[in-house]
């Protein structure tokens, strides 16, 4: 076992739910500001995925006020409280940048 993998292995316990390209995903995110910590709400679309294990990010891609806001997640930072899967999407790629220029 490589010294890499005993690192990883700590950081594994974080469960994630399953989700696919497409998925709409509510990320909840820590925010710490001065001495306080909250938690803040990402909702969008899952545009791609990335690596697996530890090293693997999610990219959500989300609409306010006109603009497009696109956010790299990786799974197992502790930055990220949860994911929760909020609507089924249907995609015939493996990634929807399209989505990024409509």
């Amino acid at each position: 076992m490589s010294k890499m993998d005993i690192v990883e292995k700590e950081f594994e316990s974080k469960k994630t739910p399953e989700f696919r390209i497409g998925d709409t995903l509510k990320v909840h995110i820590r925010v710490k500001e001065g001495d306080k910590t909250r938690t803040q709400l990402f909702e969008g679309v899952c545009i791609r995925k990335k690596g697996k294990g530890v090293r693997a990010s999610v990219t959500v891609l989300k609409e306010s006020y006109g603009d497009k806001v696109e956010k790299i997640f990786p799974l197992c930072s502790p930055t990220v409280e949860k994911i929760v899967v909020s609507h089924k999407g249907k995609a015939r790629r493996s990634k929807l940048y399209y989505l990024k220029r409509q």
